[in-house]
């Protein structure tokens, strides 16, 4: 492993820092450079510390040990992301016999320096015992490759040498520390510390000897395994290629499962097929080695203990793939059930039971799918899942892999201070939804995607412009995580072009939950001026282009078999057409009837189609409205309005005398897709009122 100390980023930090504790700001950057390793630390593990003194409000100089907080990541951790705690009263707790988690915890935020700090690290008493400036945390991937093994103790000394100790796996807290503590006091020399099953302790007077040391020692143990390293075995034949478009979303509905107050709980996809996961895959004894349990049980709050291996090969229609991953699903919940209930009775406790639903299934011929509520949670699972596949190989190659028993994963699946990691938020309302936008760059679907974000869904924006795209993805992660607004360029009158979009969203997430049919184009002529070429532009993108997509749209929904959502972004003028707007009336009233075929036709999937008709939406911001564009002018030159003027027009036409806006179109649509009412094949008017309009 390479080191990437460098002095010069050092002080550029120092002195970006300046005003924090100098051994703050190097206790910054060298958090950074372990969590810039995936081979160390992965999405908020590991945890950092430094020792120093400060002076109190009333001059007295005082020491305080900075830890890493809770949800901090090393990868970017901040300043604030550690918190300062009362050294002293950390250290006088070891004297004490016991330590229960609750207490531990509430010591930790009753002698905080600041009271809005983050909560410390669960092992920051590990930290406090030990008496070096500089302690350092890590998951190393070559050290679990040592310890996950039937003889660890005698692997590790041989690996690392004396001047490393070795604990076995015990749960993190006040035991913990105290073994550490213990076995320091016993061998004061010691340069490092292997906790089996879990990772590396290493220490120093300065950041940059406590960070080169844990190079050092990872460095020894990933050449170690390369030494003793057996031969890789003979690959078997690679499984036959599955589809993608038709495992995911089979797989994404078998997952889902209902949630409290009836709302059914789904789950978005990672998809990962690299050579990595391909070859672990492929290895002769694949199914008994990758289903063993998680390489550190800090990892089975997001990844449970075992994944699911689904084996699929040959099956290539979709009733059989849909019974096989339907059986497979219902057999691991089985088993988790299985397992609750026997360790609950070990116990002699009532526990809170979780999700049974697998977070990580492995699919020979497919690769790796990994679950989450969020695409982002779901990245997090699937990166923890393909370091896991390359620890389990390694650890293969040079031994046995073993893994702790289920006693152990449960204590720590059901420890609540693990639990808090993950938050207990109440979900939005559209939470592990995929939304799919047409018409992406425009100034209705910047407003339907920023109302459909703020509820919580994955957005993909489709546009034939990829500079309008970019526009609106701009506007939209300026308030939403960029991971959250996906675009892709699509051209709804190709249906090729939409195939390959739908692919691409299930590719990305899993499947589709919402489609919004939004892509309209305008044309103002009246009939006797109507060209037949611009009429039927307008149809292939405002009646054709909706066919294509809902029609693209229906397997994935057939094969989640989790019900959905097509909401069509219609019009006023379906109801109450203007003159010289014919081309446009007609194409947006053919899709609105589509609709209501399609409504009848989707029901017996779940699947509720509704209109919006939305009127004057002008455009706002930095987005431009495409219709306005082309219509706007010849309204104003008929009106003798400049733009201002047209506006207050169309406002104070209405009942309301209220202006639409685009987020009004978005608040329609996350309406229906929130499955408040029971409805479908309804048309809702969003123009503030025009009586015409009326839906009859």
């Amino acid at each position: 492993m390479d080191n990437r100390y460098d002095e010069a980023v050092a002080a550029q930090l120092a002195s970006q820092y300046a005003a924090e504790p100098p051994e703050l700001a190097l206790r910054v950057y060298t958090s950074r450079l372990l969590g810039a390793e995936p081979g160390l630390v992965l999405h908020g593990g590991g945890n950092t510390s430094v020792k120093g003194r400060v002076t109190s409000l009333l001059g007295e100089e005082q020491e305080v040990i900075w830890v890493k907080g809770s949800g901090w990541d090393l990868a970017s951790i901040e300043p604030q992301g550690f918190a300062a705690v009362d050294l002293a009263y950390l250290r006088r707790l070891r004297a004490l016999d016991r330590l229960d988690d609750e207490a531990m915890v509430n010591a930790f935020r009753t002698h905080l320096l600041d009271a809005k700090a983050p909560t410390p690290s669960i092992e920051t008493l590990v930290h406090a015992f030990l008496p070096h400036a500089f302690v350092d945390h890590t998951h190393a991937d070559a050290i679990l490759v040592l310890t996950n093994q039937p003889h660890a103790a005698e692997l590790v000394s041989e690996a690392l040498g004396p001047e490393v100790g070795i604990l076995p796996f015990i749960m993190p807290g006040f035991p913990l520390a105290k073994a550490v503590a213990e076995l320091y006091a016993a061998r004061p020399g010691m340069e490092a510390l292997v906790l089996a099953h879990h990772g590396l302790f290493t220490f120093g007077g300065t950041a940059r000897e406590a960070y080169e040391r844990m190079i050092q020692v990872v460095s020894r143990a990933e050449a170690f395994i390369a030494a003793r390293r057996r031969p890789a075995p003979a690959l078997i034949p690679g499984a036959s290629a599955l589809d993608p478009d038709l495992v995911l979303p089979i797989l994404r509905g078998a997952l889902a499962n209902p949630a409290a107050g009836g709302r059914r709980q789904t789950w978005l996809l990672a998809w990962r097929h690299g050579p990595e996961v391909k070859a672990a895959l492929a290895h002769p004894q694949a199914f008994s080695l990758l289903t063993t349990g998680v390489v550190t049980p800090d990892h089975v709050i997001r990844t449970k203990n075992r994944p699911l291996f689904l084996e699929l090969s040959g099956r290539e229609d979709e009733a059989g793939t849909m019974a096989a991953v339907g059986g497979a699903v219902a057999a691991f919940r089985q088993r988790y059930d299985d397992y609750f209930a026997a360790q609950a009775q070990a116990r002699g406790r009532t526990f809170v039971k979780l999700d049974t639903s697998p977070r990580v299934i492995l699919v020979p011929g497919l690769g790796l799918a990994a679950a989450g509520a969020s695409l982002r949670e779901a990245g997090v699972v699937a990166d923890i899942a393909e370091r896991t596949l390359v620890t389990k190989t390694a650890a293969a190659a040079v031994g046995i892999y073993q893994d702790l028993d289920e006693a152990t994963i449960f204590g720590m699946e059901y420890w609540s201070l693990e639990q808090a990691k993950l938050g207990r938020t109440q979900p939005l309302p559209l939470a592990g939804k995929v939304a799919l936008v047409t018409g992406g760059g425009g100034a209705v679907a910047c407003g339907v995607g920023r109302q459909l974000l703020a509820a919580g869904a994955q957005l993909f924006l489709a546009d034939l412009d990829a500079g309008r795209l970019a526009v609106v993805q701009g506007e939209l992660t300026q308030r939403f995580p960029a991971e959250r607004v996906a675009t892709l360029v699509m051209d709804v009158t190709d249906p090729a072009s939409v195939a390959r979009g739908l692919s691409a969203v299930v590719a990305a997430a899993g499947g589709l939950d919402i489609l919004v049919p939004n892509a309209g184009v305008a044309h103002v002529a009246p009939l006797a001026e109507l060209e037949l070429a611009d009429l039927s532009r307008l149809l292939a993108v405002n009646l054709v282009g909706v066919f294509l997509v809902m029609k693209a749209s229906i397997p994935v929904f057939r094969r989640q078999g989790t019900g959905g959502h097509v909401v069509i972004i219609s019009s006023k003028n379906v109801l109450a057409p203007g003159a010289a707007f014919g081309a446009y009336s007609a194409s947006k009233a053919g899709a609105h009837q589509l609709g209501r075929i399609a409504a009848l036709e989707l029901a017996a999937l779940g699947v509720r189609v509704n209109m919006v008709n939305p009127d004057a939406v002008f455009a706002g911001g930095a987005v431009a409205s495409g219709l306005w564009e082309t219509v706007g002018p010849e309204r104003m030159r008929a009106r003798n309005l400049d733009p201002a003027g047209l506006r207050e027009f169309y406002r104070s036409r209405s009942l309301l005398k209220t202006e639409v806006t685009a987020e009004h179109v978005g608040n329609a649509v996350v309406f229906f897709a929130s499955d408040l009412t029971p409805t479908t094949g309804a048309s809702l008017p969003v123009d503030a009122g025009i009586p015409e309009a009326f839906p009859r």
